[in-house]
């Protein structure tokens, strides 16, 4: 059977789903309006509505917004004309998220219900990110998450590597004495001048945080280094590069900066944090008023 418009309900076309489809992304502020509160079936138009698309309305400040938006990309003012094409626009999005429900569209289609849902998503967490925080509230809240906002602490290091090819015991041995000789006292350039081999990227001569040095020395290294005290040389250790001796020339702790350093971050984090929260919240709300059933182990 051939549904109205002449797109069958089993076999649409994919270049009319694409455009039902566009219609329930496009008219969702219409839609949502439309499936809260009925129409004005019957020939009269509600008082808020400049037109009903069977029954459902097109609300009239939904139509002044989208006049506003039209005007402000043309020079000229807008004529009787402009109107009516904005208002006849508008009722064809309107056939198209009636008819994309009624074809299911908003239960079948994938991107759809992404755009439903994120549409529903942005409604709830950008109502709940409209308020701004008090100074109190952001102080206290700080307060709270001062090791969220604290800066990774940074390392100042030096090395003697020793490349691991051909004699691997060798290799090993060069590195025990230069670890060895720089205990003792000794300059670490003129050990790893007698001792070392050259590296392919040397190490910057300046405070690194953790995941920088991760890139330059590898994990098995950086978990070494972490446990060094300043001053401290460590035992070689065994990398894809080969023997590292590390030396941990400075150390500068975690910091955690004053809040009116970071004000506007800590600020942006309250409303993030709100919104997530409000989020939440609403689905809780959702199912604990809905029907819901599952497999006790889905797997």
């Amino acid at each position: 059977m051939t549904a109205r418009g002449g797109v069958s309900d089993a076999g649409a076309s994919p270049r009319a789903l694409w455009l039902l489809a566009a219609g329930v992304a496009l008219g969702l502020a219409c839609a949502a309006f439309g499936l809260l509160r009925g129409g004005g079936a019957g020939g009269r138009l509600p008082a808020d509505a400049v037109a009903t698309v069977n029954g459902e309305p097109v609300p009239t400040d939904e139509y002044e917004r989208v006049l506003a938006a039209f005007a402000s990309d043309r020079r000229a003012p807008l004529d009787d004309e402009d109107r009516r094409h904005v208002l006849d626009r508008m009722i064809e999005e309107e056939l198209l998220v009636q008819r994309a429900l009624e074809l299911g569209l908003a239960r079948h289609d994938r991107r759809v219900r992404a755009d439903l849902t994120s549409a529903l998503i942005a409604s709830v967490v950008s109502e709940a990110e409209e308020r701004t925080p008090g100074a109190r509230e952001i102080e206290a809240f700080y307060a709270d998450h001062r090791d969220f906002f604290a800066r990774p602490g940074r390392l100042r290091v030096r090395q003697v590597l020793v490349r691991a090819e051909g004699d691997a015991a060798a290799a090993q041995a060069r590195a025990g004495q230069a670890a060895a000789r720089l205990r003792a006292g000794e300059e670490l350039a003129r050990v790893a001048a007698e001792l070392g081999d050259p590296e392919d990227a040397p190490l910057p001569d300046a405070l690194l945080p953790p995941v920088k040095l991760r890139e330059y020395l590898g994990p098995t290294a950086l978990r070494t280094l972490l446990e060094l005290e300043a001053g401290d040389v460590s035992e070689p250790v065994r990398t894809e590069a080969g023997w590292r001796v590390l030396v941990l020339a400075e150390r500068e702790e975690e910091y955690a900066p004053p809040l009116g350093e970071i004000e506007e971050q800590v600020r942006a984090e309250w409303v993030r944090r709100r919104g997530e929260h409000a989020l939440r919240e609403y689905l809780d709300e959702l199912r604990r008023r809905a029907d819901v059933q599952s497999a006790s182990d889905p797997g």
